[in-house]
């Protein structure tokens, strides 16, 4: 039996994960989005961690809370960008930033490594 426990999501995580399901067609444009409360019990975190999910993905222009109501996946205007547009191009520059930090991340390692044998050669050429 796996003794660990699962690890709750976080909110960052929580709205990739809706973020996800906008691009995939999952959730459309009208479609209300599961209520906090409800949300929070089924992925066992607090209420305030789905709300600030709902809120990062308010402020990408992906959904739009309706007072009293819920929140939903905005409908857009003719000419204008749908969410499930919008969800994809973010999840797309998402996996490019993951790509370009792992390179920088290797850049700095050869970079180390390379001043490690210019420290090694300049010390065997002052002795």
């Amino acid at each position: 039996m796996d003794s660990q426990t699962k690890r709750k999501p976080n909110a960052r995580e929580i709205a990739a994960r809706i973020r996800d399901e906008i691009a995939a067609g999952t959730f459309g444009p009208g479609d209300r989005l599961p209520g906090g409360r409800t949300y929070a019990k089924k992925l066992g975190v607090s209420l305030m961690t789905v709300q600030g999910a709902y809120a990062q993905l308010r402020d990408e222009g992906l959904v739009e809370g309706v007072a009293g109501s819920g929140t939903y996946v905005r409908d857009t205007a003719p000419g204008e960008r749908t969410p499930r547009e919008s969800a994809q191009r973010l999840t797309d520059v998402q996996a490019e930033v993951a790509r370009v930090s792992a390179e920088l991340g290797s850049l700095v390692e050869r970079i180390k490594r390379l001043e490690e044998a210019l420290g090694s050669v300049a010390g065997e050429l002052d002795a």
